[in-house]
């Protein structure tokens, strides 16, 4: 019996925070009376709205947990929760600090082992080591089990089923004027049936924070091209660019379709009026939950969709699945990466924060006949 509160640290990014997900699942399975209480972002707060055991306390980065005084009054707030045990999964400036305070107060604290040593190896340029690196949900696991918590993602870990959305419709019949209500039901659950029987649900995530990270757009307009003749394609993306191209896309395909299509029809018809950010960013995690396949990049969309089972097919640039980066429960068929023989220095960095000069069409090698075929191959079964 393991008894008190234990505090999580996790401040971002969203991809990698998505990736404890599985992580806190086993957590709360094997000891349903434990309390835990995660440190992290406000706008990450959706993704564990599935825990009844999981408190979330939200960093304030911006006032009053900014800047060197801020991370004090952050360690004060923190201490008052009286926990039991420190899970440090972040392991930066900021966390390494608040965990060497909570140690002056005979805290138990357990860091993340982030295998740097491993990681300048995989990633440096000459004398690379080009092996596969522990996958970070196992590092994220033994943070735990050092605090004498005993889960295995291998064993423990349960899936949970695809979340409840009243707006799984096709988008053909969201902008319907109230008065066309009764008419709108009946169409409601024609569409429903026909998205369940006829026309699978894709999404496509065709963005990355950093361009070393990122299929070139011409090439994945082919791919939604091609997916939007036999499936409906549901596209994710964030910021002014990025929704510009996928508008763009949506405009012009008649099955291609934005995540912002939902959020009107919620409003429109008032079947669960949404609030900005939050109530939006749980919407799409329960569209991307509900999809048959998510085609994205090195980036948080696979990693939320592979928490909910969904197949993922991974365009890696100049970072690898060497790295330990993969989606949960990944398929090795489904990670597509840039030719090594002729970019042997990828992986050039864990983060794919670093282009190399010569290596901008590097992820060209990535053939859109082999994601097709390996999409359809997905769809089949």
């Amino acid at each position: 019996m393991i008894n008190g509160k234990t505090l999580i640290l996790r401040f971002s990014s969203m991809g990698d925070v998505a990736m404890t997900v599985p992580v806190i699942r086993c957590l709360e399975k094997k000891y349903p009376e434990n309390k835990f209480i995660y440190v992290t972002r406000p706008k990450f707060k959706p993704l564990f709205e599935e825990f009844k055991n999981v408190e979330i306390f939200e960093l304030d980065l911006k006032k009053r947990h900014k800047g060197f005084f801020g991370l004090f009054r952050l360690f004060s707030d923190l201490i008052k929760l009286r926990p039991s045990r420190i899970a440090d999964l972040h392991s930066v400036l900021r966390t390494n600090i608040l965990s060497f305070l909570f140690k002056i107060f005979l805290k138990k604290v357990s860091v993340i082992d982030k295998k740097r040593n491993e990681r300048k190896a995989i990633t440096r340029k000459e004398n690379k080591i080009f092996k596969p690196l522990t996958p970070v949900h196992f590092l994220y696991q033994e943070v735990f089990n050092k605090l004498g918590f005993s889960i295995d993602l291998t064993i423990d870990h349960i899936f949970p089923a695809a979340k409840t959305i009243d707006l799984i419709v096709s988008p053909e019949v969201l902008y319907r004027g109230p008065e066309q209500a009764e008419e709108w039901e009946k169409e409601r659950q024609d569409e429903i049936d026909l998205l369940s029987k006829n026309k699978k649900k894709i999404g496509i995530a065709p963005f990355a924070k950093h361009e070393a990270k990122m299929y070139p757009l011409d090439l994945m307009q082919k791919i939604v091209s091609y997916i939007q003749h036999n499936h409906y394609v549901f596209l994710f993306g964030f910021g002014k660019l990025e929704m510009e191209t996928i508008h763009r896309w949506s405009n012009v395909f008649p099955n291609v379709y934005t995540a912002e299509d939902y959020h009107d029809y919620a409003n429109l018809y008032s079947v669960c009026p949404l609030e900005p950010l939050t109530i939006d960013f749980r919407y799409e995690i329960a569209q991307i939950s509900n999809l048959d396949l998510m085609i994205s990049m090195d980036s948080a969309n696979g990693h939320i969709a592979a928490n909910f089972n969904v197949p993922v097919i991974t365009l890696w640039g100049l970072t690898h699945p060497y790295t330990g980066f993969t989606t949960f429960n990944f398929d090795p068929n489904n990670q597509f990466c840039v030719n090594r023989d002729q970019y042997p220095l990828v992986p050039n960095s864990i983060y794919g924060n670093k282009m190399i000069k010569g290596y901008e069409d590097s992820m060209r090698t990535i053939k859109i006949e082999d994601v097709l075929e390996r999409a359809n191959e997905i769809l089949l079964n």
